[in-house]
């Protein structure tokens, strides 16, 4: 039994605006290597280039498709990886910030965990030191790509863009219907 003078119903309206706020001019900042994206990224680069370095070193890779597999893992990821954190540095991801550069990185780095633990886990297996050195360095790489997809998830989900800022407003309206 409701109460005179209280309505049974309620009428609730919701209201979303967001606000994109970038800069499209092409500018170098470096700041972005402080960031922790920055820093994954560096770290990504550096272990993608020492696990190249300790296959290659082992001069056997011309003799088996374990060692060939694991360098073009790597410099797949010491490549594109490298031109990513270029963009950010000069800011060319957000110049292009209607791409959706988030669920791309996204993705690339769920398949560059993937390749890497296929890549290590052949390199560990195989009776060559250096081999078993790089795949160690390829167990790193495949944690840091995974960390930063995770990263990259929790972006997407919050409505983030990659670079610049978007600022979302929520406005609850709540009256009763008469």
């Amino acid at each position: 039994m409701s109460s005179a003078g209280f309505p049974s119903q309620h009428t609730t309206a919701t209201t979303v605006s967001s606000n994109t706020t970038v800069q499209t001019n092409i500018r170098f900042d470096q700041s972005y290597l402080r960031t922790l994206p920055g820093i994954l990224k560096c770290i990504q680069i550096t272990v993608n280039l020492i696990g190249f370095i300790c296959i290659e070193c082992t001069g056997v890779n011309a003799y088996h498709s374990r060692g060939g597999w694991f360098v073009t893992v790597a410099m797949l990821g010491f490549w594109t990886t490298g031109i990513l954190l270029t963009f950010y540095l000069f800011h060319i991801i957000e110049k292009f910030y209607k791409i959706p550069w988030l669920k791309i990185e996204f993705v690339f780095c769920c398949v560059m965990g993937l390749f890497y633990l296929i890549a290590a886990s052949l390199a560990v297996s195989f009776p060559i030191e250096g081999y078993r050195v790089g795949g160690v360095f390829g167990f790193i790489a495949m944690c840091l790509y995974g960390g930063d997809a995770f990263l990259k998830f929790q972006s997407i989900q919050r409505g983030e863009i990659a670079q610049g800022e978007r600022v979302t407003v929520r406005q609850t309206t709540t009256s009763p219907a008469y």
